[in-house]
C-alpha cells in the first residue's frame, strides 16, 4: 500500500500531480492524503494520475507540521502502508522526518528517479552538484520527490473521495495572515523561467524580460541583489535563500552566477545565459550562452520568438 500526501488548499499544483503518478508507478495501490479546501469533485480527478482513493481531512491545519505528522501516521498504520510520498516542498521538509521517527522508516530526501530494482533512489547532493544513490532497508519507507523529477502522467479515471476529521488532533500553531505571491505562474511550478539581475540597471528595464515571459508564458525571477535593492519583488527571488526551482528552461540576463544563485537554479534542465562579461561564471553551468549587452540581444530574442509562433498558426 502506498500513501501519497498532498497540500490541495490552493487546488491541486503540478508538484501534487507528480507526486500520484510517482506513486503509482511504484504500486498499483495509492492512497491519497490531503488536507485543504479542493472540492471532492476536484480531489477525485486525482484517480485519473492513478490514486484509488483519496482521504480529506479539512480539520487539519496544513501549516502545522506536527498535527500533519499525526493525520498521515494514523492513516498508514490504519491502511498498513508501506512507502509514503511527499513533494520535495516546505512540507515535505517539515513532515517527512518528523514521520521517519514516528513510523522508524528510512527517509529518502530528494529523489529524482524511481527506485531501481535493488531499491536504490538516486537523489541530488550538494545543492544539486552532485548525485547521490540511497537504498532503505526498513520495511516501511519515506521518499520526498523533487519537484519536475517525472511528468504527470494519466493512467485512470477519477477515485472515490473519503471525508474525515479529527485524525491529526489539535493544531498548535494557529495562522494570522496569508501573504500569496504575485504573478500568473507561481516558480516553484514553472516549467519555463526568464530571470534577471543587476545587469539590466533599474527596475525600469524590466519590461523587456516580462514580454519575454509573457511571449513564452514563462514566470519571472531574479537574482537577490536585485530583490533586496527592491526593484522585484522577493517572491522572484531565486538562489540558495531564495526559491529553488528546477525548470525545464531558465533564461538568466544580466545575472554573473554567483555560487549561492547556481545552487538554486542548477537542476534546470536547460540554462541559457545572457551577459556581457564571457567570464561570468555562470557561462560554466550553460548549455547555451550569449556573450552581449542584454539590451540588445533580449528585445532581438523577443522579435524572433513572436516570428515564431506567427509562423506557427
Amino acid at each position: 500500500m502506498i500513501i501519497v500526501y498532498i497540500n490541495s488548499t490552493n487546488g491541486l499544483s503540478k508538484s501534487a500531480l507528480e507526486t500520484v503518478t510517482y506513486g503509482k508507478k511504484l504500486g498499483a495501490d495509492v492512497t491519497v492524503v490531503t488536507n485543504g479546501n479542493a472540492s471532492a469533485d476536484l480531489l477525485s480527478t486525482l484517480g485519473e494520475y492513478g490514486a484509488s482513493k483519496v482521504i480529506v481531512d479539512r480539520s487539519v491545519d496544513g501549516e502545522d507540521a506536527q498535527q500533519l505528522t499525526r493525520l498521515i501516521a494514523s492513516v498508514a498504520q490504519t491502511v498498513g502502508a508501506n512507502t509514503v510520498i511527499f513533494s520535495h516542498d516546505l512540507i515535505g521538509k517539515a513532515v517527512a522526518p518528523r514521520l521517519s521517527v514516528r513510523l522508524k522508516a528510512g527517509l529518502v530526501s530528494g529523489a529524482i528517479s524511481i527506485p531501481e530494482a535493488d531499491g536504490t533512489v538516486k537523489v541530488n547532493v550538494f545543492s544539486g552538484k552532485a548525485m547521490g544513490a540511497v537504498k532503505v532497508n526498513s520495511a516501511t519507507k519515506i521518499i520526498s520527490l523533487l519537484p519536475n523529477s517525472i511528468q504527470p502522467e494519466v493512467s485512470g479515471a477519477a477515485c472515490s473521495v473519503e471525508e474525515t476529521s479529527g485524525q491529526g488532533g489539535i493544531a498548535a500553531i494557529k495562522v494570522i495572515s496569508t501573504k500569496k505571491p504575485e504573478g500568473e505562474i507561481p516558480l516553484p511550478e514553472a516549467e519555463l523561467v526568464v530571470s534577471a539581475g543587476r545587469g539590466l540597471k533599474g527596475p525600469e528595464n524590466w519590461g523587456m524580460i516580462e514580454e519575454m515571459a509573457k511571449l513564452l508564458g514563462a514566470a519571472t525571477a531574479c537574482s537577490r541583489p536585485v530583490a533586496d535593492i527592491g526593484w522585484r519583488p522577493h517572491h522572484e527571488h531565486v538562489g540558495q535563500t531564495g526559491v529553488a526551482i528546477r525548470p525545464n528552461l531558465y533564461i538568466a540576463v544580466g545575472i554573473s552566477g554567483a555560487i549561492q544563485h547556481l545552487a538554486g537554479v542548477n537542476g534546470s534542465k536547460v540554462i541559457v545565459v545572457v551577459n556581457t562579461d564571457p567570464e561570468a561564471p555562470f557561462f560554466k553551468a550553460a548549455d547555451y550562452g550569449i556573450v552581449g549587452d542584454a539590451f540588445e540581444v533580449v528585445p532581438r530574442l523577443n522579435e524572433a520568438i513572436k516570428k515564431f509562433k506567427a509562423a506557427q498558426h
